[in-house]
């Protein structure tokens, strides 16, 4: 390539650089934006100015204390980065299965958590275990998801076919779906109450233990994440050409799953099943930025990610408050038009 070339490359390349600057921008003082709003706005209210005095001990009061550092802060920081690990997980799995219509919860693992969940809250399996009694639904949930995960991962160790693996994902579901209707069935009906709440999904409770490990592990992968960018967009380009690129496909392969299974097996242990982020965010990243270099994307989706759940979590609070709406009705109002327009333009490419 000539000087004159290059010249005219870096040139054409300064409108798509600086787009991608200013959505950046944009979206991390939305996100910043959507904090404070989450912390001031409840039954009782609280001006910036209050957060800034509560958060930096310049106060007294000891209630706006209590509501803001032990309830509201911890939610609002599950609802910024639970949002940004369920788009990374939905941006990992429809790269790796080359579909557009692909989310987090496609390989049971979703299925897995709620199936162990409802062993706890249906029946009487956890009578006299008291050590982790406060934790048990989110412990259960935790096991739930990451044994579907590692079986997943067992057969896909023994299978090339990537459609095939998305079948048994699938299946994996159907199962747990399966066992967690008979037990609804069978359960008592005060119960099934707590239980169907349970699996509306929610960031309301964490406390900061929970966010403690939800910022150590999935910032984690998060970091091992970026790192492989130019191996996911060699991915992009299909299995042969990242072969080419000296990608060593199999272990790669296991490593975007895990990932993606970490990613959103943590989230649902925590906050229950949470629909339409992972599915719709992605696709939204890849209009926003016009790019579907993963060095953009990854860091892009989880922005974008936190700023649409932060919003779902505000509007789940307020639109019909005291009463809270379901965290994943209100996603899926936002997502599934998305992936509708989506599947009817057909215009996004992996």
């Amino acid at each position: 390539m000539t000087t004159s070339e290059q010249t005219l490359s870096i040139a054409r390349g300064f409108p798509a650089m600086r787009r991608q600057s200013t959505v950046f921008l944009l979206l991390v003082m939305t996100t910043l934006a959507m904090m404070v709003l989450n912390i001031g706005i409840g039954s009782i209210e609280y001006t910036p100015q209050q957060i800034w005095q509560v958060l930096f001990d310049q106060t007294n009061d000891k209630i706006a204390h209590n509501i803001i550092w032990n309830i509201r802060l911890p939610r609002a920081v599950a609802a910024i980065f639970g949002g940004a690990y369920l788009a990374a997980a939905g941006l990992l799995l429809q790269i790796f299965f080359r579909n557009p219509i692909v989310g987090p919860y496609i390989l049971g693992i979703s299925s897995g958590a709620t199936l162990m969940v409802s062993f706890v809250m249906l029946t009487s399996v956890t009578v006299g275990i008291t050590v982790f009694q406060p934790f048990m639904n989110t412990l259960a949930a935790f096991i739930g998801a990451y044994t579907v995960m590692m079986i997943v991962l067992a057969i896909a160790s023994k299978i090339r076919g990537i459609i095939t693996l998305l079948i048994v994902g699938l299946m994996m579901g159907y199962l747990c779906g399966a066992v967690t209707a008979i037990l609804t069935a069978l359960a008592e009906k005060e119960k099934i109450k707590g239980f169907v709440l349970w699996q509306l999904g929610s960031f309301s409770g964490f406390k900061w233990d929970e966010i403690g490990l939800l910022l150590f592990l999935g910032g984690a992968v998060l970091i091992l994440l970026f790192f492989q960018s130019k191996p996911l967009n060699a991915f992009l380009l299909g299995e042969e050409y990242a072969a080419s690129m000296g990608v060593n496909i199999k272990r790669f392969r296991m490593l975007i799953l895990l990932c993606a299974c970490l990613l959103a097996g943590m989230v649902t242990s925590m906050a229950g099943p949470v629909a339409f982020i992972g599915m719709a965010v992605p696709h939204m990243a890849r209009l926003s930025f016009a790019t579907s270099d993963n060095r953009i994307l990854i860091p892009g989706a989880c922005l974008m990610g936190a700023c649409v759940s932060s919003l779902c979590d505000l509007l789940a609070r307020t639109i019909l408050a005291p009463v809270e709406l379901p965290l994943s009705a209100i996603t899926a109002f936002f997502g599934a038009p998305i992936v509708i327009g989506l599947l009817l333009k057909r215009r996004v490419k992996l």
